[in-house]
């Protein structure tokens, strides 16, 4: 039996919020309760949506919050060797072509799925997007908590992204060398990111290297059903009051954590959780944002 390792992989694009906490108890819990190592990774992939400082600020606030992470944390930013080798690898393998379509071009296609227009491309072009060439095979997976998960990558989005037009490293590629090189073994993370995972399987497939398991979480939103998220104002979480703060998080993920622990330190109410972890009272529902307990 592999040894347990989870992830906490944040974008500093601005502080963490109440959404933000969720996946990091729920992981950091998952990965503990097995007896496992959990990782911080810092997915600095994108240069001009990254809010100056915030890097720093999620640290903080994890330390705020009694979070203890094994290991250094990873920037992805300074990884650029080792995705360019993942590139290299597939293209010897004949995976890669070269894409100048732009996103007029391709918003006017009447499917979201790439249609192959830039297919016979394989050797390397300027001022081009790199794509990962996908065949029609369907990948299955099992999540633990929304259950068995199928898809034909090529209908849905098609030959995806890797590199893009203007030299960056995609969220795909990255976040799948990373964990493989990490040796992450359990990927939690909100629902949204749900329909990314049948396209990180293709890759790992592609380039030899393990599929951890996943555990998508039910998304906090707000009054009006919308994710919770820094794009609809979510609040950054303070630096202080994180007891109260820690166990509102558990009771939106349905663990019942006890009154007592309102006077206790946010590494005591950690620990609890960890202790008290029960997986299968999650849900798959959306679970609306309340900040009383």
């Amino acid at each position: 039996m592999r040894a347990t390792i989870g992830r906490f992989a944040p974008s500093p694009t601005g502080p963490l919020h109440a959404g933000s906490l969720l996946a990091a108890v729920a992981s950091y819990c998952e990965a503990r309760a097995a007896g496992g190592q959990w990782l911080v990774r810092i997915e600095d992939l994108d240069p001009p949506r990254e809010v100056p400082g915030a890097s720093s600020l999620i640290l903080h606030q994890l330390e705020a919050f009694g979070f203890e992470w094994d290991g250094e944390v990873r920037y992805q930013s300074r990884r650029q060797d080792d995705y360019e080798a993942a590139l290299t690898a597939l293209q010897k393998q004949g995976l890669l072509f070269w894409c100048r379509c732009s996103r007029t071009d391709l918003a006017r296609l009447p499917s979201p799925a790439y249609p192959g227009t830039c297919r016979e491309f394989t050797l390397p072009r300027p001022d081009a997007a790199i794509r990962l060439r996908v065949s029609d095979s369907i990948r299955c997976f099992t999540d633990a908590l929304f259950g068995s998960q199928q898809e034909s990558v090529r209908n849905t989005v098609g030959d995806f992204v890797l590199k893009r037009r203007d030299g960056l490293y995609a969220y795909q590629l990255a976040v799948v060398v990373d964990d493989a090189d990490q040796g992450i073994t359990q990927v939690v993370r909100g629902s949204d990111l749900l329909d990314n995972t049948a396209r990180q399987i293709v890759l790992q497939q592609m380039l030899g290297v393990p599929t951890p398991d996943y555990m998508h979480l039910p998304l906090i939103v707000n009054t009006d059903g919308n994710k919770l998220s820094k794009q609809t104002f979510a609040k950054a979480l303070p630096l202080t009051g994180c007891t109260t703060l820690l166990l509102q998080t558990l009771h939106h993920l349905r663990q019942k954590p006890p009154a007592r622990l309102q006077a206790e330190q946010p590494s005591t109410v950690l620990a609890w959780a960890v202790a008290n972890w029960q997986r299968h009272r999650i849900g798959t529902d959306p679970i609306p944002f309340s900040e009383g307990c």
